[in-house]
C-alpha cells in the first residue's frame, strides 16, 4: 500500500514546469489545488501540468 509522503499546494507560485519538476523529484506524490482563486481553465491547465510532469518522472 502506498503512503502519502509529501502533499504540495500547486498554484501560481509553483506552476512553472521547472519548479514543479524539482518538487516532484523531491518526493511530492499528491497535489492540492486551491479552487477559490482562478477559473476552470486555469485549474485544468495546472492539473494537466502536474499529471504530465508526474508521468515524465515516473511518479
Amino acid at each position: 500500500m502506498r503512503k502519502t509522503k509529501m502533499i504540495r499546494t500547486v498554484g501560481p507560485a509553483s506552476e512553472n514546469p521547472e519548479i514543479l519538476s524539482k518538487i516532484i523529484e523531491a518526493g511530492m506524490n499528491a497535489s492540492r489545488h486551491n479552487f477559490s482563486h482562478g477559473d476552470h481553465e486555469e485549474h485544468a491547465q495546472r492539473i494537466n501540468l502536474v499529471k504530465e510532469l508526474a508521468k515524465k518522472h515516473n511518479k
